[in-house]
């Protein structure tokens, strides 16, 4: 651990941690979107059968 932690925290490696962390960022963001809409064309699915 204490070998990963050096690598990290280099100077040149810090913008790379950070693009890393947008895109598990970013990438939740798009899927959690993703089932919400997907959960509202089923319940809009669900209401035209009534």
């Amino acid at each position: 651990m204490e070998n990963v932690w050096a690598i990290i925290t280099k100077p040149d490696n810090i913008p790379i941690v950070g693009l890393m962390i947008l895109l598990v960022f970013f990438t939740w963001i798009t899927f959690k979107q993703a089932f919400e809409n997907d959960e509202r064309i089923e319940r809009k699915k669900q209401q035209e059968r009534k």
